[in-house]
């Protein structure tokens, strides 16, 4: 359906979701909906002090430009971007951005539900949790939720 090119980030810096939202849609007279989506690292009740985001280099990447493709063939969309960070995370801090923009929005919700149902699942990502008590913490396991989630879209 699209003939854009994904904007594909892996990044240790913070983003700044205005910005990248400016940068979605400058030009583009056909955009009629812009849907975000920012995961942020939670404290877990207080018991996390910060998580630890890895990632394979070249591969985490292609992944999620695989993923973002699959939505642009999807639907019509006249731009979409996917920055996740790695490195160490406090809590409040932000680690993925989805933005999806569509000339309506229905389209928009639906790639960017889709790239991070997606990016949850098959995105080379490990997790390792930092305490906040100072005792080694544990790398997080994948969860099934996440599994359910991407399975409704091979229904789609």
């Amino acid at each position: 359906m699209s003939t854009i090119t994904p904007d594909i980030r892996i990044q240790s810096a913070d983003f700044d979701v205005a910005a990248e939202i400016a940068k979605l849609t400058k030009g583009r007279s056909d955009t009629g909906a812009v849907v975000t989506f920012t995961g942020l690292c939670r404290d877990e009740g207080g018991a996390l002090s910060a998580l630890e985001l890895e990632h394979y280099p070249g591969m985490a990447e292609a992944e999620i430009r695989r993923i973002a493709q699959e939505a642009a063939t999807r639907w019509p969309l006249t731009g979409i971007t996917a920055i996740h960070r790695h490195g160490r995370i406090a809590p409040g801090e932000n680690i993925v951005l989805v933005v999806a923009s569509s000339t309506h929005r229905q389209a928009a919700f639906d790639a960017a539900s889709f790239l991070m149902d997606f990016l949850k699942t098959r995105a080379p990502f490990w997790k390792k949790e930092h305490l906040a008590s100072g005792e080694e913490g544990k790398w997080v396991d994948a969860k099934e939720a996440d599994d359910d989630a991407a399975e409704r879209w091979k229904q789609r």
